[in-house]
């Protein structure tokens, strides 16, 4: 069984950080950082589950740090590895450091 705590901490953490983000900061690039995670995030679990992927929609940036919750859960049940998990993380990681909060 894969231990894929360190990806859902990462992407709480992250969507923690966006949702004390103020308005301008989001605005500013990291909603949209955030929105582009999410939406690799749900396309890489869409794959492994053997789905034809779907592009996650732009629910507005007060909706980025849920997206991503929600991605980075999907993608938690999914993942096969343990490298899978570490790619994962240093994907939010970056993010993260993109999006500036």
């Amino acid at each position: 069984m894969v231990d894929t705590t360190p990806l859902t901490r990462a992407v709480e953490h992250f969507a923690d950080r966006l949702r004390a983000a103020p308005q301008s900061r989001l605005q500013r690039g990291a909603a949209a950082e955030a929105l582009e995670l999410a939406r690799e995030l749900a396309r890489r679990a869409q794959v492994l589950e053997g789905m034809e992927p779907r592009e996650m929609p732009d629910a507005g940036m007060f909706a980025a740090a849920d997206q991503i919750t929600v991605a980075g859960h999907d993608l938690a049940v999914v993942i096969p590895g343990d490298a899978d998990v570490e790619e994962a993380v240093r994907w939010v990681e970056e993010a993260q450091k993109r999006a500036g909060v």
